[in-house]
C-alpha cells in the first residue's frame, strides 16, 4: 500500500470521503447530555450525504462526541458522530457528523 504522501490528493479525498455530497442548506439542530441535562443547539447544514454531513453550529464539541442530529425540515431524528471540527467563524464552529443507522427519507433525498 503506498504511503500517504505518494497519493494524489484526489486519491486521499476519495478514501476519506465516501459518496457523493450535495451543497444544500438544511436547518439542523442537535441534542445531547450533559451532566444529566438534554441540551440542544441549532444550526444549518453545508453539505450533505447519506452518511453525513458538515455542519455549522453556534457550539464546538468534542471530536468522538454522539449527538442526535435533527432534520428541522422534515423532524427525522438519528445519530450521529462528530467526526471532524473545523474552524470557528462568524456564524458557528464548522463540524463533520457521521450518521449512524440513518434512515434513506433522513434528507428527504436520494443520493
Amino acid at each position: 500500500m503506498p504511503l500517504a504522501k505518494e497519493l494524489s490528493f484526489e486519491q486521499r479525498m476519495k478514501k476519506i470521503r465516501a459518496g457523493i455530497r450535495l451543497n444544500s442548506r438544511v436547518p439542523v439542530a442537535v441534542a445531547w447530555t450533559e451532566a444529566g441535562r438534554t441540551l440542544h443547539a441549532e444550526g444549518y447544514t453545508v453539505d450533505i450525504s447519506n452518511k453525513g454531513c458538515l455542519a455549522i453550529l453556534p457550539q464546538g464539541f468534542t471530536v468522538g462526541q454522539r449527538l442526535h442530529l435533527i432534520n428541522l425540515t422534515n423532524q427525522a431524528v438519528c445519530e450521529a458522530i462528530l467526526v471532524w471540527r473545523g474552524h470557528e467563524g462568524r456564524s458557528g464552529w464548522e463540524i463533520g457528523l457521521e450518521l449512524q443507522n440513518a434512515t434513506e427519507e433522513f434528507w428527504g433525498m436520494d443520493f
